[in-house]
């Protein structure tokens, strides 16, 4: 079944009874442990800082809980005291770490303010079988490898650190881009204090984000207009399309031509108006001819003056157009004036 609670902490009731349980008067040794025969659960021992915990620590306890079979984890971490001053500040505090790892679902066991150092008394009282940890020597003022000792016994068992990731390139991360995560953070309420700023500083970055949440909207306004262009296009076209099917169902080829038959002599007749009246044609003029001269010759509309026909004799003179400048030059016998 899997579990449903964290792990317990090494003074609580579940933990002394797991541990008075344990047979320690029965040693396993390595090759035991490797062998898988063992007659009780391997208590294995892991220990560490755990500041701000991350997939690397989660990594190396879940080496340790498979190392062999049958194993029950040990945690051990050092309380803020210790730490400070042996590796410097942590970021999380010591109750913050103890409840980080008590989490991690390999782990089984958790003991607060582990020891730097481990010594026979100490694994004794936990009964541990083996000390897990990466094999990289870690020295103090007194020795080169705290793990020493313990190599020697035949008690220590190796597992491989997570490259790429740790505490310190988290630290790293979050001092190369203070700036963002300031910014950040005051616009999620905190205040300057909150965040050791002064006061002209907060008001300079609270301007910042407010230039950042500006170009945010502008951008993703752009992207949206991006996203939808094909859509927009597609449409457009699917629109010009039906338009276009619909104009040629209400006005087909035979119909526009037809259209334009009936109205391209209204529309000759507005560009060009005709001019006077034709005279009537000599009894010699045939229909045909009339017809012709209707349909070949336009009337002159710019003539001056057309000479008198044997039909008008109503009128002495018969003009079929002239500007009124014209008409001062002409005399009653229909001369031009000198």
């Amino acid at each position: 079944m899997a579990l449903c609670k964290e792990a317990p902490f090494s003074d609580e009731p579940e933990a002394i009874q797991t541990r008075e349980l344990c047979d320690y008067s029965k040693r396993i040794t390595i090759e035991m442990a490797k062998s898988g025969v063992t007659p009780r659960p391997i208590r294995i021992y892991a220990d560490g800082i755990y500041d701000l915990f991350h997939q690397g620590h989660a990594r190396q306890l879940l080496q340790a809980k498979n190392l062999f079979p049958n194993v029950y984890l040990i945690v051990g971490i050092c309380n803020d005291k210790l730490t400070h001053s042996k590796k410097g500040r942590t970021v999380m505090t010591e109750a913050e770490r103890y409840e980080a790892v008590r989490h991690c679902r390999y782990v089984d066991e958790i003991v607060r303010d582990a020891p730097w150092e481990l010594d026979d008394v100490y694994v004794t009282k936990h009964k541990i079988d083996f000390i897990a940890h990466d094999d990289i020597p870690y020295g103090t003022d007194d020795s080169n490898d705290i793990y020493a000792p313990w190599k020697a016994k035949g008690m220590f068992v190796a597992t491989q650190r997570t490259e790429g990731v740790s505490t310190s390139d988290i630290v790293a991360r979050i001092v190369r881009d203070y700036d963002i995560y300031v910014r950040r953070n005051l616009a999620r309420g905190y205040s300057a204090k909150d965040l050791n700023i002064s006061y002209l500083s907060e008001k300079k970055i609270r301007l910042q984000n407010k230039m950042h949440e500006l170009k945010d909207k502008g951008r993703k306004v752009i992207d949206t207009i991006g996203e939808r262009k094909d859509d927009m296009i597609a449409k457009w076209e699917e629109k010009s399309r039906d338009f276009i099917e619909s104009f040629l169902l209400l006005f087909g080829k035979e119909r526009l031509t037809s259209i334009w038959n009936e109205s391209k002599d209204k529309i000759m007749n507005a560009l060009s108006p005709p001019g006077s009246p034709i005279p009537p044609a000599s009894p010699s003029s045939s229909n045909g001819d009339l017809e012709s001269l209707d349909e070949d010759v336009p009337p002159r509309k710019n003539a001056r003056f057309e000479h008198a026909t044997s039909h008008s004799k109503d009128n002495k003179y018969f003009y079929s157009d002239y500007s009124d400048e014209d008409e001062e030059y002409l005399t009653p016998a229909g001369s031009l004036k000198h």
